[in-house]
């Protein structure tokens, strides 16, 4: 991971849980998630196109909740990854 792409995850994570942001609940401790949508099989995007969640909307919420527990359940409800990315880089960028 090259210097620039480190200091870019940094901010992303920084923001907090995209998902929790925009629902209102203000920012959240928040992991990375390389969105899938778009890339090959076995295929993450790169380090610029990633999004913050925390630990129940990435991985330990259940169905429904986190999007490893179900990405289609999890984008009828919260919106798609790429939806969450453009969001992401506009307040990156806003």
């Amino acid at each position: 991971m090259t210097k620039s792409e480190r200091e870019h995850l940094n901010k992303v994570a920084s923001m907090g849980c995209c998902v929790c942001v925009r629902l209102g609940y203000g920012e959240s401790p928040a992991e990375i998630h390389h969105p899938r949508s778009g890339q090959g099989i076995g295929q993450r995007a790169s380090n610029f196109d990633a999004i913050a969640l925390c630990p129940a909307h990435h991985r330990n919420g259940g169905y429904g909740v986190a999007i490893h527990a179900g990405r289609k359940a999890f984008e009828d409800n919260f919106g798609t990854e790429l939806e969450l990315l453009e969001w992401t880089k506009e307040q990156l960028n806003g």
